[in-house]
């Protein structure tokens, strides 16, 4: 009873706040002094304690400084069945451990971020599963180290009505211009060439996969390497502190019988708001290369 009360307030402050709620793409949650695998190990059993499902983990970009943790919740599975089509690519939320000093940031995707980039229009109508998401998710943290419970990501942050039409500049790519990587016979099908290829790994491996029940929908996470993968991009984009680890791993999303991925543009720039155009032109291949990968595992 408590639990819904809480929630219950916090959306009734989120509606009364109204457009004018500003939101940034990642929480700092805490800061352990402890060395990574300890924080490994604690984070892996709060997050399961919590009654998150433990979906994968890797090592982004082979840099001994971060680990991601990948998770959903039946609240999460639920918004997307309410919806469904691209609301898919919300299928799964990161945590992120990175190295910075002698601390270990443990940080996470903004639920309600991603939730007003995914679900659109339709998000006041799913708007309690991510609230209820981000409190369980916050209260995980609680015996990991420093409580902070900071949003990052963003200087000034981005209002709801932003968040939901968002893209970079004039010209660029919105959540709705993904790029369609093959179409096949079957939801089956599909699912069965990427299972196939992803098996064989190379410069594309598989962090973790996730299906929705009751929809044709499934969302498989790649760790991306080579030389235009992570190892190439990552360090000229994540330059701020806190780090950006939980950006990763990229997301293709089986819809139907097509397999679909968020345009580099768009993806990109959601989790880096404030990327100067410097910055951009140095990674100007990179959309293009990520797309060359995730298209190597769908034909």
């Amino acid at each position: 009873m408590k639990r819904m009360l809480s929630i219950s307030l916090v959306l009734l402050l989120v509606i009364s706040a109204g457009w004018g709620q500003t939101l940034k793409p990642y929480i700092l949650g805490a800061q352990s002094a402890e060395d990574l695998e300890m924080v490994k190990d604690k984070t892996r059993t709060a997050l399961q304690d919590a009654g998150f499902t433990l979906l994968g983990e890797y090592q982004p970009a082979q840099d001994e400084t971060r680990w991601v943790f990948v998770v959903n919740s039946p609240e999460l599975i639920q918004a997307i069945q309410n919806v469904g089509e691209l609301t898919g690519f919300a299928a799964a939320l990161r945590v992120a451990l990175t190295i910075e000093g002698s601390l270990v940031n443990i940080s996470y995707t903004n639920p309600v971020y991603l939730g007003n980039a995914y679900f659109q229009k339709n998000y006041p109508d799913v708007a309690h599963h991510f609230l209820a998401v981000t409190e369980e998710l916050a209260a995980s943290m609680a015996d990991l180290g420093t409580v902070k419970d900071e949003a990052f990501g963003v200087e000034k942050g981005l209002s709801e009505k932003d968040i939901r039409h968002y893209h970079y500049m004039f010209g660029m790519e919105y959540f709705e211009d993904v790029v369609e990587l093959n179409e096949f016979s079957s939801f089956s099908v599909a699912k069965s060439i990427l299972d196939s290829k992803l098996s064989k790994g190379g410069d594309t491996k598989l962090v973790y996969e996730v299906e929705i029940p009751g929809k044709e929908l499934k969302l498989y996470g790649i760790a991306l390497s080579g030389s235009t993968g992570e190892e190439h991009f990552l360090p000229i984009i994540d330059i701020s502190s806190p780090r950006h680890t939980a950006f990763l791993p990229y997301e293709i999303l089986i819809m139907g019988n097509q397999a679909l991925m968020l345009h580099g543009r768009y993806r990109i720039a959601l989790a880096f708001p404030d990327l100067t155009m410097t910055t951009f032109g140095k990674i100007i291949s990179t959309p293009g290369a990520i797309e060359d990968l995730m298209r190597s595992v769908t034909e």
